[in-house]
């Protein structure tokens, strides 16, 4: 009998699967090889109940604004602040007595609240006339802010708030840790009667005393 070598190697050699199941193993095989290969992408954001992107948490720490926002008629947040005159000055002492203009001012020695400062300063005998107690305010502290008033020898105190927690409760702290330039008018009631949150530097004065007559706070007696 002849030795075949090619039959007894067919015998040893496994069978090829029809074709049909050969292109199916082919296709997992390049489906398997696209899944490893690929990189994980950004886990998608987190979507409301209607499908758009859930909104941040409001912030808390340095910097956050007051995340309500204060409104004409809410009850202004009282304060207890050293101010350039070397007095402590509160809210609270105002109340039922007269009303109180805050005019918060991002930072001493520049330009645009040194206008600011100054306009209030030239309008001061204007002022005066009304029932208001007048303070501008800002978070530098007080010892700037007296080298401030004093070089520009104002009439009324600027109100320090070195640690920004008066100025979150008034919604003005900005993403600089900064005051906003926001005005706000205080009725003797304590509450808000107007924010003026779009300042004119060189006419503030000028606006807060219009603004007094138009919010109807009398005059002084």
């Amino acid at each position: 009998m002849s030795f075949d070598a090619r039959k007894v190697s067919s015998l040893h050699r496994p069978a090829r699967p029809a074709r049909p199941a050969r292109l199916a193993l082919c296709a997992l095989g390049g489906l398997l090889l696209a899944a490893c290969s690929k990189e994980p992408g950004p886990t998608p954001a987190p979507t409301g109940a209607a499908g758009t992107t859930a909104p941040a948490a409001a912030g808390t720490g340095a910097g956050a604004a007051n995340p309500g926002g204060l409104k004409v008629g809410d009850k202004a947040p009282d304060f207890d602040l050293m101010a350039s005159d070397g007095q402590q000055h509160k809210l609270s002492d105002h109340i039922g007595k007269e009303a109180v203009v805050v005019a918060w001012f991002p930072k001493a020695f520049t330009g645009g609240c040194t206008a600011q400062c100054k306009s209030l300063h030239e309008n001061g005998e204007t002022l005066k006339k009304f029932q208001v107690a007048v303070y501008a305010a800002s978070v530098d502290p007080p010892e700037k802010n007296y080298e401030f008033a004093k070089s520009l020898e104002l009439d009324y105190p600027i109100l320090s708030d070195p640690k920004l927690d008066v100025a979150r409760a008034y919604g003005v702290l900005n993403a600089s840790n900064m005051a906003s330039r926001w005005t706000f008018y205080i009725g003797k009631d304590g509450k808000i009667l107007f924010i003026d949150k779009q300042v004119e530097t060189a006419k503030a004065g000028v606006d807060v005393a219009a603004k007094l007559k138009e919010l109807g706070v009398p005059e002084r007696s």
